[in-house]
């Protein structure tokens, strides 16, 4: 158990699955005081019993007024925030023989504007922690994928390659404030998210080992934390690679049904 003096005032998004729900257990075990935020009711309750730093937050990231109001139960429940996660997002993949606007639409909502939402929300709280002398931190989960185009990821991969922009920018704008910001990009992790996959997904790591760096990282105030590193700097490593190549690399990775023979 933490000291007291060590105890954060923590918001976390998508805290009843995945990733997420890794992480709220491992800061209501350490004593923080932890906001948690997830779109069900009752699955916030089952995670919160028996713990009594828990506040419980529901909340869809995607309703913008939803999360203005939550913004402002935070402040009255804690003041200021010292940490923010914002962790909540989802995941579909885009067949282009049958383009879906609404499609992209329903990943940008959470992934990208529900995590811009919630940084609006939070900055005020933020703000306070550091004018009461803390050391606040921004954190969001984007995805190994906002590093390289892949096939069908045209929804996903752009929202989160739109998050992971969109907060180093804000790192920089914020930098003066004294205020941290830290980008998340998981590898493959097994979530009921990816467990719908119907693609092979090397190096896939435990949400328990996901959480466990990403605390980590978080503790060190790492800018950007990646994970497994050998799947992650791999992919970094191609996504500078010439278009070209890219490209032709791509290409090996898309799914191509067999086209029907055709005779004049």
């Amino acid at each position: 158990m933490k000291k007291a003096s060590d105890r954060q005032r923590i918001w976390l998004t998508g805290a009843t699955s995945g990733i997420g729900r890794a992480l709220a257990e491992r800061l209501l075990e350490q004593g923080h005081r932890v906001a948690l935020s997830a779109r069900s009711d009752s699955a916030l309750a089952e995670l919160a019993a028996g713990h009594d730093n828990a506040l419980m937050l529901p909340l869809d990231v995607a309703d913008r007024q939803a999360v203005r109001e939550a913004g402002e139960r935070l402040g009255q429940a804690f003041g200021g925030l010292d940490l923010a996660i914002l962790n909540a997002g989802t995941c579909e993949y885009l067949d282009a023989s049958d383009f879906d606007v609404d499609l992209v639409e329903r990943v940008f909502a959470p992934n990208f504007f529900g995590a811009v939402y919630c940084v609006d929300a939070a900055l005020p709280l933020l703000r306070q922690a550091r004018e009461e002398g803390g050391h606040p931190q921004l954190a969001a989960t984007s995805s190994a994928a906002a590093y390289l185009p892949l096939p069908r990821a045209e929804a996903y991969g752009a929202s989160k390659a739109a998050l992971s922009h969109f907060m180093e920018s804000l790192r920089l704008d914020l930098a003066g404030e004294g205020i941290g910001v830290s980008l998340i990009h998981p590898g493959f992790v097994k979530t009921p998210l990816t467990d719908r996959n119907d693609f092979p997904m090397p190096m896939r790591v435990t949400v328990d080992e996901a959480a466990e760096t990403i605390l980590s990282g978080l503790e060190r105030r790492r800018l950007d934390i990646h994970f497994p590193r050998r799947f992650t700097l791999l992919v970094r490593l191609l996504g500078i690679l010439p278009a070209s190549l890219r490209y032709r690399l791509g290409l090996r990775m898309t799914r191509q049904d067999t086209p029907q023979e055709t005779r004049p």
